[in-house]
């Protein structure tokens, strides 16, 4: 049983988006895109408001890290979910490139829990750039419409991202996060430990 009072505020961040998976695809399953699209918001609020608090309060810590990164993967997958739904048109039109990007991050995933039994939580400034493209990408798409270059920008940089995570995982032999770049990681002591 988790005792719960031992997580902090940036902690409980993290769970608004784990506990509010359920609540948004029931929203999917209802068709209520608008109120969908605002709680998605939300959830994509809270991912840059937890990182910022657990910095802010000097809270950080890899439990929180872990739980961040979970959250994380949760709302993408929520946030795909519902771009899939009500943008079915694009989705079939561009699916080829969208496998493109997809398929090298669930590879990345496999490697990831087989070296380490775990997600990563490296948390570098590209996986920060691309988290924010894709939140990007998908509320513009569902308050409005696709935008194709936003997309195309969101397709590279997230390739770029699954590729430096994978060099990483392969750089790392112990699970570590907050890796702040893959150049950042040449000079990491924490690689060196055997």
């Amino acid at each position: 049983m988790l005792a719960f009072k031992n997580f902090n505020i940036a902690d409980w961040f993290s769970f608004y988006r784990i506990f509010a998976a359920p609540f948004l695809l029931l929203l999917i399953w209802f068709d209520a895109q608008l109120v969908f699209t605002c709680f998605l918001l939300i959830s994509y609020l809270t991912d840059a408001i937890d990182g910022y608090l657990a910095r802010k309060l000097k809270i950080t810590s890899a439990r929180g890290s872990q739980l961040d990164s979970f959250g994380d993967q949760i709302t993408l997958i929520i946030g795909l979910i519902g771009l899939f739904s009500f943008e079915k048109e694009f989705i079939k039109t561009n699916i080829t490139l969208i496998l493109i990007a997809f398929i090298p991050y669930i590879f990345q995933m496999i490697i990831a829990f087989l070296k380490y039994g775990k997600a990563t939580a490296f948390h570098t400034y590209l996986a920060k750039t691309s988290a924010v493209l894709q939140s990007a990408f998908i509320l513009w798409s569902l308050f409005f419409n696709p935008e194709y270059s936003l997309f195309y920008i969101m397709i590279v940089i997230g390739i770029l991202e699954t590729i430096e995570e994978i060099s990483l995982i392969f750089m790392y032999k112990n699970w570590v996060s907050d890796v702040k770049s893959i150049f950042w990681a040449f000079k990491d002591k924490r690689r060196k430990l055997k």
